[in-house]
């Protein structure tokens, strides 16, 4: 990867669709230098081929990948922690425990993984975090207490970070994204089409680009203005 002495630097991770993509390519086009990574490294590169970005193989969940990543990481202005996901709408009661350690390890401890890995020079760049929430980070509902559980926890070591970094040269932001159309839901429901499909079915629904705008801007702040947070959700939605 060559960059400029001058050009800022942004990892994406969950980059090779939805949200991940949508902000690689708004970001490229603000002008920054963006490396691209996810586990499906065909769609990565694709990805990448169209914005001028690098692509770079990651599994957030597991701690060798982090750091084969991170040995490839010279300079880093801007993580946007984005991998993410849900499986399933069980009870407590019914909770399937994979599923909830699956969401766990990468929405809360594979945020936590990159974020500490790169944290040193993310510093050294007065650089910026910023890690995708979502309503469930703070608005428990039936059905979602897996999610609800991973990203409340992710939502407070979001918080726990700004705290901890408060007087350093570092940002910190989480952003929550309400109903997005996206295969958010396919995951959900383990490639279900028809259960996926009626989650967004006669709504209006946020799109990736929407989102992804939210983090372009927040990213182009200058660098003493910190937006902490920011809810961002269609309008028939609340």
């Amino acid at each position: 990867m060559t960059v400029s002495h001058d050009q800022k630097v942004a990892v994406v991770t969950g980059a090779s669709g939805g949200i991940g993509a949508a902000t690689a390519a708004a970001l490229a086009r603000d002008g920054w230098q963006v490396i691209v990574a996810a586990r499906r490294k065909d769609k990565l590169d694709a990805v990448a081929a169209e914005i001028g970005g690098t692509a770079i193989e990651l599994d957030v969940t597991s701690e060798e990948s982090v750091n084969a990543f991170v040995a490839q990481i010279d300079r880093i202005d801007l993580l946007v922690n984005n991998a993410g996901g849900a499986k399933g709408m069980d009870s407590i009661a019914d909770a399937d425990l994979d599923d909830w350690t699956w969401m766990y390890e990468v929405n809360v401890l594979g945020t936590v993984r990159l974020t500490k890995a790169l944290l040193d020079k993310l510093i050294a760049n007065e650089g910026h975090v910023i890690n995708i929430g979502s309503m469930a980070s703070f608005t428990a509902y039936p059905g979602g207490a897996g999610y609800n559980a991973a990203k409340f926890g992710e939502g407070a070591l979001t918080r726990v970070l700004r705290l901890e970094h408060v007087g350093d040269p570092i940002r910190v932001t989480q952003i929550d994204p309400g109903r997005v159309e996206t295969d958010f839901s396919l995951v959900r429901f383990k490639g279900d089409q028809e259960k996926a499909a009626a989650v967004y079915a006669d709504k209006l629904n946020l799109t990736a680009a929407d989102v992804a705008e939210a983090i372009r801007w927040a990213a182009s702040q200058p660098a003493h203005v910190n937006i902490d947070r920011i809810h961002i959700m269609p309008r028939d939605q609340a």
